[in-house]
């Protein structure tokens, strides 16, 4: 894995097990669901005060639960896992290379869910519900964009690199 995959991995713990889990669909859509819960959670500072930093720290603590909570799937050829293979691809491209389309498009996708992330998270902080549901709707369709190309970004890297082959179970056709 990459250096920058490492630490990625490192932070959020995830080795081979946890990825695994992670592939589940369940994972995959609670943790795409946990966004506005985050913006949910900084907002809450209006109607709890201080004690949002805790609503904060208990979706932060889900963040890292999350890919853990969840079994592994029997079949991976869902669109789901597939995101989460081509994320491990992508963190992993230093020590196996992307084709460029790939590292452009992704990179892209990934200033724009950031950049988009600052008016969500004021909108947030200054309770302004136009700029937290505007940024929240544009991070989101960012991610769903991002995770779309990394499935093909993984159907492509597993005919190039058959390691990541073997992470596919398609459904069993008995």
């Amino acid at each position: 894995m990459s250096r920058h995959g490492t630490v990625i991995a490192r932070l959020f713990a995830m080795d081979e097990r946890t990825w695994e889990r992670h592939a589940s669909p369940w994972s995959v859509w609670t943790r795409v669901a946990s966004f506005p819960l985050l913006l949910l959670a900084i907002w809450s500072h209006a109607w709890i005060g201080p004690w949002a930093i805790l609503a904060v720290a208990l979706v932060a603590v889900w963040l890292w639960l999350n890919p853990r909570l969840f079994r592994p799937p029997a079949r991976t050829d869902s669109w789901s896992a597939m995101a989460t293979f081509g994320e491990r691809v992508w963190l992993n491209r230093k020590a196996v290379p992307i084709p460029a389309h790939h590292a452009r498009m992704a990179n892209i996708l990934s200033v724009v869910a950031a950049l988009d992330a600052l008016p969500a998270f004021a909108g947030a902080v200054l309770t302004d519900l136009t700029a937290a549901l505007t940024g929240a709707a544009v991070v989101m369709l960012g991610k769903l964009w991002f995770c779309d190309r990394m499935v093909w970004l993984y159907r492509d890297m597993k005919e190039i690199h058959p390691p990541y082959a073997a992470w596919l179970r398609p459904r069993n056709e008995a």
